[in-house]
């Protein structure tokens, strides 16, 4: 199928969901090749920042019809009641959107990771949990294991996760490490053809309805960072307990625990890449799901200047929507300013990646604007609706608390700092 027909195909689809798999479902269409070519091409040039490649709008405007007609009715109860979208969780896995760059030739949707930022963007805009959970999915767990992974490997760990039927999570931090991911204190023990794993890992995400996990723990104490490997562990599994269902702030429709390693017996050939790797690996998938994040969090200031805005002018005050006072006008400004700014930081690193160039100084920049644009944008919404954005009928107050994680998980902004300027420094001092 030419690319024109392709198009011609997608827009006669009848339902959005058909829409959906029409362009994701690549393996039967030449979509991957489309999009992994223009992609490619226009790394080099402003044009691909200026105006999308024609299947990414297509994705764009199909996954933003999905979050109208189907997630944004259920976000504020989900929040409310602390629920697990499993139900959106398959809808978004039957329409590629929990696989989106593991290659069509193994499951995946295979697509690239400006798809991925666009897709995460639009999801999160109507709920953030339920983008952090894709994320997760994506690039957390799926990300390493499909660079990674054995054949074999990918046979139990990625084949049955790429549909939403199943998700993972990613076992990295520490009750004690913080920021300091080389500090790990799990530790694993081979003994013949089993490793043995004890430790505690902190704030996992999907902790709960995960029936997998990537796990970084310390096989040679000598070696400190580089003696850190990566496993793979099925769940549940004996000496495997969880902690309590932390009560967050915000993404609350996500389960955030403890995972308790205690003499968990797995086999040698869970071992994921080689012994001492795992530092390697945990700082890659960071950087890519960074943009992730940065989608996560773009989504949620995309959210808040849409409900400001539509609210601004409604509000009638003095005689007029308070739209027209200059005041409010400005924060929408500001507001505007910030999450385009961020937006094309994020396709940039996006393109960058796709494009197979070093990409992790403008993945912390992305992550960096886009979660401190997000926490604005909140703040700014609230303000704009005053007494409105405070109570929970309106879902200004909801984004105000999903928007503050994306400046804390997979790096704190002051950790993006840290990367930002580390790069630089390398790059003038290479120069």
């Amino acid at each position: 199928m030419d690319f024109d027909s392709f198009i011609v195909e997608g827009l006669k689809t009848t339902t959005m969901a058909a829409m959906i798999r029409c362009l994701l479902r690549t393996s039967q269409t030449s979509a991957k090749f489309v999009v992994r070519k223009e992609s490619l091409q226009n790394a080099r040039s402003l044009s691909s920042l200026a105006d999308l490649p024609e299947t990414h709008k297509m994705l764009q405007k199909s996954c933003r019809d999905f979050v109208d007609n189907e997630l944004i009715p259920i976000a504020g109860k989900l929040d409310k009641e602390h629920t697990y979208p499993k139900d959106v969780i398959k809808k978004m896995g039957e329409l590629g959107l929990m696989s989106v760059d593991v290659p069509s030739e193994e499951g995946g949707t295979g697509l690239d990771y400006l798809a991925y930022a666009i897709a995460m963007e639009e999801i999160s805009r109507g709920c953030a949990s339920t983008g952090c959970i894709m994320s997760v999915n994506n690039s957390l767990y799926l990300g390493p294991i499909n660079k990674w992974a054995t054949p074999a490997q990918k046979e139990v760990f990625q084949e049955p996760y790429l549909h939403g039927d199943r998700v993972g999570c990613f076992a990295l931090s520490e009750p004690g490490n913080g920021s300091d991911a080389g500090a790990a204190s799990t530790v694993a023990t081979l003994d013949g053809d089993s490793w043995i794993l004890n430790g505690t890992k902190s704030w996992i995400t999907n902790g709960y309805e995960s029936e997998a996990t990537v796990v970084f723990a310390t096989t040679d104490k000598s070696q400190k960072h580089k003696g850190i490997s990566a496993f793979l562990v099925p769940k549940p599994i004996a000496g495997l307990s969880l902690g309590k269902k932390e009560d967050k702030l915000g993404i609350k429709a996500t389960s955030t625990c403890n995972l308790i390693f205690e003499d968990c017996r797995i086999p040698r050939e869970n071992l994921l890449g080689e012994p001492g790797f795992g530092f390697k690996i945990a700082m890659q998938t960071l950087d890519a799901g960074r943009i992730g994040i940065a989608g996560q969090a773009l989504g949620i200031a995309q959210a808040s200047f849409e409900c400001a805005i539509e609210y601004a002018q409604k509000r009638m005050a003095f005689g007029s929507p308070i739209s027209k006072m200059q005041t409010i006008q400005s924060k929408l400004a500001d507001m505007e300013l910030r999450t385009e700014s961020a937006r094309l930081l994020t396709y940039k690193a996006a393109l960058l990646k796709d494009a197979g160039k070093p990409y992790t100084k403008e993945a912390a920049m992305a992550k960096l604007a886009a979660s401190e644009a997000a926490t604005f944008c909140s703040h700014q919404a609230i303000q704009i609706l005053g007494g409105m954005g405070y109570v929970t009928d309106m879902p200004a107050e909801r984004h105000y608390r999903d928007a503050r994680i994306t400046e804390i998980y997979e790096g704190t902004s002051e950790i993006q700092r840290l990367v930002i300027a580390g790069n630089l420094l390398k790059e003038y001092h290479a120069s």
